[in-house]
């Protein structure tokens, strides 16, 4: 290779690793950005790109019935407010069970998979999980925990059929606004977050009904669990 050509290539792989990098930093950069802009998560946009349904209303937290915060943390992530992002202890529990690191299941928290709605894409791999828990580690670090429950329960998808946020969760399960949510209906939307497209709040079946009664006793039983989103604290 001439020294024109060598020169050529070294010029490339700089212009590569530029794009490559600043593709890796984006998303740290826009972390910022939503911390007061609302944020649009990859499955939305997804479904525009490909011309499906989407219903999405964003609302603030404190128009959302405090019941459903406390509901997703006791069914999704029960040490929301203590950890930083992620859950040594789930994430410990969860490595000695599986068989290799593509099979954790049940470690990943609401931080984590809001991080993963945002900028990364659905399913488990060892590429998404090296990418998504630093991020978790970042939004931890720069957002109020209040903010980021306020980001998931609006990016979630909460039904079959592109409903996503709480409010369109709420609307498409019982008709009426995520601030009218009571316990037990707040329990039900929370026991449909695995699989929203093949459970059910409205119409739920039986393991549905299952989960929604064990969230809504511990919900019940132990609502200093959303301490850190409640009004009264803010973090």
């Amino acid at each position: 290779m001439s020294p024109p050509q060598r020169a050529g290539s070294a010029r490339l792989l700089r212009r590569a690793l530029t794009i490559i990098i600043g593709l890796l930093l984006l998303p740290y950069l826009l972390v910022l950005v939503y911390l007061v802009v609302p944020p649009v998560s990859t499955p939305i946009l997804w479904r525009w790109a490909t011309a499906k349904p989407v219903r999405h209303v964003w609302v603030p937290l404190d128009q959302i019935a405090p019941a459903l915060p406390l509901a997703v943390i006791v069914a999704e992530d029960g040490r929301f407010c203590r950890h930083h992002g992620i859950d040594l202890t789930e994430l410990r529990d969860a490595l000695q069970e599986a068989e290799d690191f593509s099979d954790i299941r049940g470690a990943s928290t609401i931080t984590q998979q809001t991080a993963k709605n945002l900028f990364l894409w659905p399913g488990r791999s060892l590429m998404r999980k090296a990418l998504e828990f630093p991020l978790a580690l970042w939004m931890d670090l720069v957002m109020p925990k209040r903010r980021i429950m306020e980001i998931y329960l609006n990016v979630a998808q909460w039904g079959p059929n592109g409903e996503f946020g709480a409010e369109a969760g709420a609307q498409f399960a019982f008709g009426k606004s995520a601030r009218n949510l009571n316990a037990r209906e707040a329990a039900l939307l929370a026991s449909v977050l695995p699989n929203p497209k093949r459970r059910n709040a409205g119409r739920p079946g039986p393991a549905v009904q299952r989960l929604a009664g064990i969230y809504l006793a511990r919900l019940t039983r132990s609502p200093q669990l959303g301490e850190c989103v409640s009004v009264a604290r803010g973090r």
